[in-house]
């Protein structure tokens, strides 16, 4: 009794340190395998997978191992060698996999595939490429064997979103594509003239004070904030020169990706 449960002890923490991934990974080509036999140590060994998807252990000779997951492997090799050893206690884990990437593509991020060191999220993906200011994160997609799981990464990759988060798969395909309007545009009489980047929650002030205020030629109550919406030009005048001097905040103005903001010049 002893004896088994000292057994049972060694082979859950075999388990234990073998799981990498909460789903079924699948063995592929290329995959490092490691097969114990629990008090047969010339029948415990680590393979790799050939190409031709099969590998090859003591006292057994070839066998097939792609396509199946650790479990399903590991029972058909303990039948086996059952024919050698009496009650076998056999685990087998994957140590390294080759197949083991997420392809990430589209115009607005560097396209290519990326492994994943064991259990990978959305979100660490995300981390790890690093989405520029010119990845449409809201148009981003997340597509597993053809299925779209999501749509729209901005709320967990810039607001923290833990619920939209998602385990990855070898496989998933994430797509980002090219966000066009990234940028807010201030131009006309101000000091520095300047393209920003655009963040959610900018506004007229925030634009203004980067570039470093109005010139003593602009005036200030006539600046225009131009904007394109459903194919039109929509021209918002705005009095940021009681803004500046009053704390006006009724005249600062939500800005939006695409904006240009207009210094007029006054005449003198």
């Amino acid at each position: 009794m002893k004896r088994f449960a000292v057994i049972m002890s060694l082979v859950m923490v075999l388990m234990g340190a073998s799981v990498g991934y909460c789903f079924d990974y699948i063995i592929n080509h290329g995959d490092g395998i490691s097969v114990n036999v629990w008090g047969e140590k010339e029948l415990s060994v680590k393979v790799t997978v050939r190409p031709d998807g099969r590998i090859t252990l003591p006292g057994i000779g070839d066998m097939d191992a792609a396509g199946q997951t650790a479990e399903q492997l590991q029972a058909k090799i303990t039948t086996r060698y059952a024919e050698l050893v009496r009650n076998p206690v056999v685990t087998v884990s994957v140590d390294m996999s080759q197949n083991n990437s997420v392809i990430v593509h589209g115009p607005g991020v560097k396209p290519g595939m990326v492994p994943m060191a064991g259990r990978t999220t959305l979100l660490q993906l995300l981390t790890r490429i690093a989405p520029e200011a010119t990845a449409d994160l809201d148009g981003a997609t997340l597509t597993r064997e053809g299925t779209v799981l999501r749509t729209g990464f901005r709320d967990l990759y810039e607001r923290g979103a833990i619920a939209d988060d998602v385990e990855l798969k070898p496989g998933d395909r994430v797509f980002i594509p090219f966000r066009a309007k990234w940028s807010v545009y201030v131009v006309g009489a101000v000091n520095e003239p300047m393209t920003l980047t655009y963040h959610e929650g900018m506004t007229l002030m925030e634009a203004l004070l980067a570039a470093k205020g109005f010139t003593r030629f602009a005036d200030r109550n006539k600046t225009e904030v131009v904007r394109e919406r459903d194919g039109r030009q929509e021209v918002v005048v705005v009095r940021a020169g009681d803004l500046i001097d009053k704390g006006d905040l009724t005249q600062n103005v939500p800005l939006q990706a695409g904006d240009y903001v207009i210094a007029k010049k006054g005449l003198f």
